[in-house]
């Protein structure tokens, strides 16, 4: 069974910074767009960072550019989030999924726990 697994979340003060991780399990194949994405109490999941399975392009909401950087390391199956900058408003429980070929902001498959991020003022 494929899975996504989200490490690397905490507590943070504002200015810092923080690398999420998303391994994948249940294969070997890296043939695969990859994206972040984080849901806020009381809000809607939202797009954060997508990368394509060779690494380029990449794409960013416009709230993180700057800020965020997504890479991938296909030899170990793992997509990273470096946070730096945080804010408290980049609080959020965050969730990596694969996403479109076609439409690489779009996530296709099903989500995990995802992982906390506490960013205080």
């Amino acid at each position: 069974q494929v899975q996504l697994v989200e490490s690397g979340g905490g507590l943070v003060q504002a200015g810092g910074s923080l690398r999420l991780s998303c391994t994948r399990s249940g294969t070997t194949g890296s043939t695969y767009n990859a994206g972040w994405f984080r849901q806020a109490p009381g809000k809607e999941r939202e797009f954060v960072a997508a990368i394509s399975w060779t690494g380029n392009p990449k794409r960013y909401a416009d709230s993180v550019k700057g800020r965020f950087t997504i890479s991938r390391d296909n030899a170990k199956n793992t997509v990273y989030l470096q946070m730096n900058s945080l804010k408290p408003e980049d609080t959020a429980v965050y969730y990596c999924n694969i996403v479109a070929f076609t439409d690489i902001t779009r996530p296709t498959g099903s989500w995990g726990q995802g992982t906390q991020v506490t960013v205080s003022s």
